[in-house]
């Protein structure tokens, strides 16, 4: 252990500040969409496994403080996505009536969207595009999330990236208009512009 030095401390005293990370950085419709995207590559996902139960998947978003989870599979492969709607929406209880379960039997696979019915946008296209374009792109989807890949070291898509609409939101400052209320992005800008 000659390699390694005991390192000088010091006794605290007075007044203390425990450090908090830094808020999400503000930004506008013309930012970067990177500004506004969870990388994948800096942060780890939240994950969940297809045989786990909705309940458990519940108890871990509120834990981590997110209202998504990707789904695996046994391989660690994406199987889907599971969101605070799917859980706490319709979809439990159109499942408790048509299979005869109890809600604490229903699994992440019963009601999560599997990965055929999802989209992914390249990463490639992020690095060109603005927040607003993002915006754009969920809200004429109807999605609150959408992923973004690029081809990992074996050449196969993986998902580097997620945006999250709550997320784009908390960095605008402002709450965006639904697809029923705004149509057009002109009418978007201007609802965020107004406020």
């Amino acid at each position: 252990m000659s390699d390694y030095h005991v390192l000088p401390t010091r006794r605290l005293m007075g007044a203390v500040r425990v450090a908090s990370p830094a808020p999400p950085k503000a930004v506008t419709l013309k930012s970067p969409a990177i500004d506004v995207m969870t990388d994948l590559r800096h942060t780890q996902a939240a994950v969940i496994e297809l045989h786990m139960t909705m309940e458990s998947a519940n108890a871990y978003m509120m834990q981590r403080g997110v209202r998504s989870l990707l789904v695996l599979n046994q391989d660690d492969i994406l199987a889907g996505i599971i969101t605070a709607s799917d859980i706490l929406g319709e979809k439990p209880l159109r499942f408790i009536q048509e299979r005869r379960v109890k809600h604490k039997e229903i699994l992440v696979s019963d009601i999560m969207t599997p990965l055929d019915r999802l989209e992914a946008i390249s990463m490639g296209d992020i690095q060109h595009a603005m927040v607003g374009d993002v915006v754009v792109s969920l809200l004429d989807a109807g999605r609150q999330h959408a992923f973004v890949i690029e081809n990992g070291a074996d050449s196969k898509p993986a998902v580097c990236g997620i945006f999250s609409l709550t997320q784009i939101e908390k960095q605008l400052g402002v709450s965006i208009p639904s697809t029923e209320v705004a149509r057009t992005f002109t009418e978007i800008e201007a609802t965020l512009i107004a406020h």
